[in-house]
């Protein structure tokens, strides 16, 4: 009886836990809602930044997923799975878009013109919008490089020579001098210029209304100049008059226009000078390169996030012996295809076990004269785990924190990934022998793992049995939580 027991305890245990499965599964999963849509594809010369599953928007709104990419003819031929209500005529249109600084990459799609025949399952956008690669900038970068170059050497042999070289002493002298004689002058007028600058920045600040009420007057008179000529075309002699005293006025504009515009351009001959904080912006090659250093940081901080991903697994298992459930959150960042950092946290009910051993002498004749004491405590406590992982081939080595001590692993993939076979070998310290646990991985559904093996192989009294499920999907909205998160130092 207390075996059938058991075995019911497993069968609802896995049967709740695929029902969860499959709950949490169509929750997350970006292809929810895409049952009974068709099928279009691209092609794109270039794809990077977009992996199955990213998201295909229309007006901001998401309206299909990226079934698959593969390679064809050179090209990139990308499928898209596309909701059932939304239709595409045959001149839509798709391109490779960025959500935001973050980087994340997305199809934009325009359903093109209503009338037109509509796009139906296995036909093909043609109307594809490229964006620009880094090859081309890096081509583009290239041609201007030997244009400098062009230019530095060009420079260098009209000063390089001995006459270039005597004639820029002679204007570095005159320029010298000139410089001279110009800080005396200002030295000397040093309150006049105050008084004439102050002046002119009152006058250029009142200066846009009265250019604006001059373009206005001049539209105004123009206008009526217009409807007196259309009205006296038979008496223009009667006219003269008017048309007199509208020159006039005309005249008059022109010159109130005049004079702002000599104004604007004493404004802007400061800021060709580089005088103000828009000059100085323009001619301070420090402050420029200084805020180019900025940008250039900026980008290496986005490209580095946009290259990251963010895997979630939720894992759960049964151990048969002690007949308990033990959870797992994990989280893997992982840069690039061959490398990722793991972080998790682990709810194990049999709790951390650590071993004492006191060796005693003593005189005590009911004891032996040497003997070992042995002290085992156990408790109750979250687990956590801080791994660097490294894949060469099919294998991937972890080395680093495994369940709060120190731990190595490694993992064989097989079956395109979706096979493996885990390795781990850590607890140095809380028994006589180190913890080895040996686990089968088997993707069955997409993002979805069954889990069997053998934990405490060394360790025939603690040795266990154990089966779960994993849920394990790449979260892209929590890449994009990352910069903002914050760090206590």
């Amino acid at each position: 009886m207390g075996e059938w027991t058991k075995a019911a305890k497993v069968g609802l245990f896995v049967l709740i836990a695929l029902g969860a499965s499959a709950f949490i599964y169509r929750f997350v999963s970006r292809s929810t809602g895409m049952a009974g849509g068709y099928t279009v594809f691209a092609m794109f010369k270039e794809a990077t930044g977009l992996a199955p599953q990213s998201r295909v928007m229309m007006a901001g709104i998401p309206v299909g997923t990226i079934e698959s990419i593969k390679l064809d003819h050179g090209m990139a031929r990308i499928d898209v799975r596309m909701a059932p209500e939304v239709t595409l005529h045959e001149d839509a249109t798709v391109g490779r878009r960025s959500s935001g600084i973050l980087g994340e990459y997305f199809l934009s799609l325009a359903p093109g013109t209503d009338g037109r025949p509509n796009l139906k399952n296995g036909d093909e956008i043609k109307v594809v919008i490229e964006a620009s690669s880094t090859d081309q900038i890096m081509a583009d970068l290239a041609r201007i490089a030997d244009r400098v170059k062009i230019v530095s050497e060009t420079l260098a042999d009209t000063i390089g020579s001995p006459e270039g070289q005597a004639e820029m002493r002679n204007t570095l002298k005159n320029l010298a001098a000139v410089t001279e004689a110009l800080n005396q002058t200002v030295r000397e007028n040093r309150e006049t210029i105050r008084h004439t600058l102050l002046n002119v920045e009152d006058i250029t600040t009142r200066s846009g209304p009265e250019v604006q009420q001059i373009l206005d007057n001049v539209r105004e008179i123009t206008g009526d100049v217009r409807t007196l000529l259309a009205e006296n075309r038979g008496d223009v002699k009667g006219s003269l008059g008017q048309v007199r005293e509208t020159v006039e006025r005309v005249n008059h504009a022109s010159a109130s226009l005049e004079s702002a515009l000599q104004h604007i351009d004493a404004v802007s001959a400061r800021i060709d000078k580089g005088e103000g904080t828009v000059g100085r912006l323009t001619k301070d090659e420090t402050l420029i390169n200084e805020v180019q250093g900025v940008v250039e940081g900026v980008g290496d901080f986005v490209g580095g996030i946009s290259r990251l991903q963010t895997i979630v697994g939720l894992r759960a298992d049964y151990n048969f012996v002690s007949n308990t459930i033990k959870s797992y959150v994990e989280l893997r960042l992982q840069p690039a295809e061959d490398k990722y950092y793991l972080i998790e946290i682990i709810n194990d009910p049999r709790g951390r076990t650590t071993v004492e051993q006191t060796d005693v002498d003593t005189t005590d004749p009911t004891r032996p004269s040497h003997y070992r004491d042995v002290k085992t405590t156990t408790s109750n406590a979250f687990r956590f785990s801080l791994m660097f992982a490294k894949k060469i081939g099919p294998f991937t080595g972890r080395f680093g924190i495994l369940e709060s001590t120190g731990g190595i692993g490694l993992d064989t993939h097989l079956l395109r990934d979706r096979f493996e076979i885990r390795q781990d070998l850590f607890g140095f310290g809380e028994t006589l022998q180190p913890r080895w646990r040996i686990g089968l991985g088997y993707e069955f559904l997409h993002h979805l793992w069954m889990l069997a093996g053998v934990d405490e192989v060394f360790n025939g009294d603690r040795r266990d049995f154990f089966v779960g499920l994993q849920l394990r999907f790449n979260d892209q909205d929590l890449k994009s939580m990352l910069p903002f998160t914050p760090v206590k130092p």
